[in-house]
C-alpha cells in the first residue's frame, strides 16, 4: 500500500482494530482522522497493543464468533511494523485458541496474550517473538486480561463463567477465582493496584473487586449495562462504556459513583486514556467512528475510523 508518513506532531498514534474490515486503523489524533489501514489477512482480530517504542503493534486474531459462541477459533497473532505499515511476522499459537487480549507486563517487558480456548494466558518474548510460558486461569472465556502496576498480578474477566481469576504471573499460576456475577465483561484496574472493575453485562452495575480482599467490595449504579471501563492516571475518575444507551458514565473514584455522563455514537466498546491523561478515546463499533472526550471539560469531538471499531491502543 502506499507509504503515508507518521504525523509529525510527536503525540504518537492511535491504533483502532477494525473488525468490520479486518484491518488495524492508524489515526493520526491531532489531525482528529485515520491515515492509513492495515490488512489482517482475512480474519478478525478485536484488540491491538503497541511496543513501548510505538514501532510496533500486535493483533491477536480471534476468529469471527463472539465470545462463548461458534465460529472459527484463531490461532495466530499479527506483528505490524507501524513505520512500514504492513504485517511483517505472525505468531502461530499451533491450535485454535481464540487469542483475544493482549498486554506488556510493565515491569518485565513480556506479552501476555489471553487464550481463551486454553483457559489460559499465554507469555511471549515480544524481541523473539517466542511463546515462552503459559498461565492457567482455571476458568472459560478468560476474554479480557488487566495486569497490576507493579506487573506481579494479572487479572481475567471470565467471561461465561462471570468471574476472574487473579493470577502470579511470575510464579505462572492461579491464585484464586473469584465469583463476580452471572455474566461479565471487559475489566482494568485502579492506577493504585487497589481496585479491578469488571461490567456486569445483565445489570446496570459495575463491580469493584478490592484487590486486598480479592472479593467484590461493591457495586457502582450505572445508567445501563455497562462494557469496557478505563481509570484516568491521576485516579481520579473511571470512564465505563454504556452501549446500551450509547454513552460513557464517568465514576468519581472517591466517591466511587457515577457523576456524569457524556453521549457518543452507537454501541460504545473499549475506553483508552491518552497516557498524558488529557483525552478518553472510546471506540463505536455501530458509527465508524471513534469519541474523543475531552478530560478537563468532558466536550465529544468525532474521529473517523472503521466499520466495526473495537480495541484501541496509543502508540507513542
Amino acid at each position: 500500500m502506499h507509504f503515508i508518513p507518521p504525523p509529525s506532531s510527536s503525540s504518537g498514534l492511535l491504533l483502532v482494530a477494525n473488525k468490520g474490515d479486518q484491518t488495524l486503523g492508524l489515526i493520526d489524533p491531532d489531525a482528529t482522522r485515520q491515515v492509513a489501514t492495515v490488512a489482517e489477512g482475512g480474519v478478525t482480530g478485536h484488540e491491538v497493543v503497541a511496543s513501548p517504542d510505538g514501532k510496533r503493534a500486535f493483533v491477536p486474531i480471534y476468529g469471527n464468533s463472539g465470545v462463548g459462541m461458534p465460529g472459527t477459533d484463531g490461532s495466530t497473532m499479527a506483528v505490524i511494523d507501524l513505520g512500514e505499515r504492513r504485517v511483517i511476522q505472525t505468531v502461530d499459537f499451533g491450535h485454535g485458541v481464540r487469542p483475544h487480549c493482549a498486554v506488556f507486563g510493565p515491569k518485565d517487558g513480556l506479552l501476555y496474550v489471553t487464550t481463551e480456548l486454553d483457559k489460559s494466558v499465554t507469555v511471549i518474548d515480544p524481541r523473539t517473538l517466542k511463546i515462552v510460558g503459559s498461565v492457567p486461569t482455571g476458568q472459560a472465556e478468560s476474554h479480557m486480561l488487566a495486569i497490576s502496576p507493579d506487573g506481579r498480578k494479572g487479572y481475567t474477566a471470565n467471561v461465561g463463567p462471570g468471574t476472574v481469576s487473579v493470577l502470579d504471573l511470575a510464579e505462572r499460576k492461579v491464585l484464586t477465582v473469584i465469583p463476580v456475577a452471572a455474566h461479565v465483561q471487559r475489566i482494568s484496574i485502579s492506577p493504585d493496584g487497589r481496585w479491578v472493575f469488571t461490567s456486569d453485562t445483565e445489570k446496570a452495575r459495575l463491580a469493584a473487586i478490592d484487590t486486598a480482599t480479592n472479593k467484590v467490595d461493591r457495586w457502582i449504579a450505572l445508567p445501563g449495562t455497562g462494557y469496557g471501563t478505563a481509570p484516568t492516571p491521576d485516579g481520579k475518575w473511571l470512564l465505563v462504556a454504556i452501549p446500551s444507551t450509547n454513552e460513557v458514565a464517568i465514576v468519581d473514584l472517591a466517591a466511587m459513583r457515577v457523576v456524569r455522563t457524556s453521549k457518543v455514537p452507537p454501541s460504545p466498546q473499549e475506553v483508552l486514556i491518552r497516557p498524558d491523561g488529557s483525552v478518553a478515546y472510546v471506540s463505536c463499533s455501530g458509527s465508524h467512528k471513534v469519541a474523543a472526550i475531552q478530560i478537563n471539560d468532558w466536550s465529544v469531538k468525532l474521529i473517523e475510523a472503521g466499520p466495526g471499531a473495537d480495541g484501541l491502543a496509543w502508540a507513542q
